[in-house]
């Protein structure tokens, strides 16, 4: 489960539990770890490789969202590198607690689960440095971009860019290991649009970095766009034609399995605004 280095000091670890990637940024202040995993044993196993990579001291942490999988190791990196800056936008900082007790209450409900006690037994600890557009973190000889490019996977999704190598860390926005997560906290509706933007920061030679599965590139993240348009697009085709909710999944064919997709379908009728009554023309 070694660190590799997919360009010069950007460094992938892909970690079995949950296929999470997590990266670690380096410059010549320091290094920034994106995502610190799902609890503290799991954060602790991946500091064990940092340790080996000798990335210099840690500057930055970056949550890419709110999700466990992706902010409870957070407690554990700090008190173990030391305090800096966790950053993440306003709406996944202020998520992240809510986020945290649902996977613990998921998990309490499953103690056979091998990971249960570590999940629950793990402090939460949100980012604390927010920002609602666009930051960046200054390695000295190089600069972390991070950019909130709209809704998706959830209301507070960031891309961090690493423009001196044309890499880019897509979190959950681009999921490659699985069908994208189109959960309770998604936006199918906007999801599309907010990986244009994604899209606008590509070059064709750009490496793409899904929160899990393999490292891609700017072909795999315009066909997970034309997907999820698909499924957008339909949704709003089934509600304007007045197909029930409860009958929308059965009534059309998806790019995934539709059992992946009945979050998606509530929500985006949910999201879309109510159609208009119009009384026919004389």
């Amino acid at each position: 489960m070694p660190f590799t280095e997919i360009a010069d000091r950007v460094w992938v670890l892909r970690h079995p539990w949950l296929d999470l990637n997590l990266t670690v940024v380096a410059g010549e202040r320091g290094f920034v770890l994106v995502d610190t995993h799902g609890s503290h044993a799991a954060a602790r196993e991946v500091l064990d490789e940092v340790a080996r990579l000798s990335p210099g001291p840690l500057v930055a942490v970056v949550n890419t969202h709110e999700h466990f999988d992706h902010t409870l190791g957070n407690a554990t990196v700090l008190d173990t590198l030391g305090t800096v800056p966790v950053h993440a936008t306003e709406e996944a900082a202020a998520r992240t607690p809510q986020a945290a007790q649902r996977a613990k209450d998921a998990y309490a409900a499953t103690p056979q689960d091998p990971r249960a006690a570590q999940v629950l037994a793990t402090e939460v600890r949100p980012a604390d440095r927010t920002f609602s557009s666009a930051a960046f973190v200054d390695l000295g000889d190089r600069l972390l971009e991070l950019v909130h490019p709209g809704r998706g996977h959830t209301a507070g999704d960031l891309v961090a860019r690493v423009p001196d190598v044309d890499v880019l860390l897509a979190g959950d926005l681009v999921e490659e290991s699985a069908p994208p997560a189109l959960g309770d906290d998604s936006w199918p509706m906007e999801w599309p649009t907010t990986l244009d933007l994604v899209l606008a920061l590509l070059t064709p030679a750009s490496v793409v970095v899904p929160g899990h599965g393999a490292v891609v590139d700017r072909r795999f993240v315009e066909e997970q766009c034309d997907d999820l348009r698909a499924v957008a697009e339909t949704i709003r085709e089934l509600a304007q034609r007045g197909v029930p909710v409860t009958e929308a999944l059965a009534a059309a064919s998806w790019p995934y399995p539709a059992e992946a997709l009945e979050d998606a379908v509530r929500r985006g009728y949910a999201h879309l605004p109510p159609l208009r009554r119009q009384l026919p023309l004389a």
